[in-house]
């Protein structure tokens, strides 16, 4: 029997984002467990860019539960994520728990390709604003192989499943869930499916999802976007997020050489200003 671990960014107890995630459970036709997590409910602190994790096997030196929310991760066979957009973006407990990013590291092996959908959900139709750009890296940045991420529009609880259309949208992201991953319909970067694009001239563009950039042509009315790897890769394969991870370790060695010219930089701002405490 497999294992379907539901991550829920939302703080509201059977919210649309909860029951979004319950039924596409019951879709699902893989005999599987139901587990929840709600990131809401775990000390999830924030990270405080020290990079110790990356060198200590015990993992983060701060003192709260991330690890208890990774050992949960590592041990599900695929993913549903789901949450809320506040303001034009996804609930901050999903981006306080990927800040701690590199923590994951150490578990590469067994967090790379998981199965995962993401679904966000929004109270006015077309206002999602990045969310679905963030519930995509988030499913990207933990290593996961986003079979689907989708929108539903709903804002007072349950009102998502009062649209007939969310309730297809939940089927089909059951469906995809275990089934091979499909080609991506409509325009998208090469690279890592990503349909999020910022425009750096007329025809440049860098996707916001692998943050790559190249050209967008329009050959017979429709756009194409042609999009390479850069020489510095983050998920595009397993090799490149662990040539990612030595770039990261080799920081240390590179403080040290330029300690002194750093420090030499940084302490002429050290009295500038007035800080505002607590």
């Amino acid at each position: 029997m497999k294992k379907i671990l539901g991550i829920i960014g939302s703080p509201r107890k059977l919210g649309n984002s909860e029951i979004m995630v319950k039924e596409i459970s019951r879709h699902i036709s893989v005999p599987h467990e139901l587990n929840l997590l709600r990131l809401q409910d775990f000390k999830i602190l924030p990270c405080r860019g020290c990079y110790q994790c990356l060198f200590k096997t015990e993992g983060c030196v701060l003192d709260d539960d991330l690890n208890a929310v990774l050992k949960v991760l590592v041990d599900a066979d695929a993913l549903i994520v789901s949450a809320p957009t506040y303001f034009l973006g996804l609930n901050a407990s999903v981006k306080c728990f990927l800040d701690r990013g590199l923590s994951f590291y150490s578990d590469i092996e067994r967090l790379w390709n998981k199965p995962a959908v993401g679904v966000v959900t929004t109270g006015i139709r077309g206002k999602e604003g990045y969310s679905l750009l963030g519930i995509q890296s988030f499913l990207k940045l933990i290593f996961a192989d986003d079979k689907d991420s989708r929108v539903v529009y709903g804002a007072l609880p349950g009102e998502v499943f009062m649209d007939e259309e969310n309730t297809r949208t939940a089927k089909e992201l059951a469906s995809a869930l275990f089934a091979p991953t499909a080609e991506r319909k409509g325009p998208c970067c090469p690279q890592c499916g990503g349909d999020t694009f910022r425009f750096m001239d007329n025809t440049t563009v860098r996707c916001m999802l692998c943050s790559n950039s190249g050209k967008m042509r329009v050959a017979d009315g429709r756009p194409t976007f042609e999009v390479g790897k850069s020489d510095h890769e983050f998920f595009s394969s397993k090799a490149a997020v662990l040539e990612h991870k030595q770039w990261l370790l080799g920081m240390r060695s590179r403080f040290i050489q330029q300690k002194k010219a750093l420090k030499e930089i940084t302490r002429q701002y050290l009295k500038q200003g007035i800080w505002i405490k607590p």
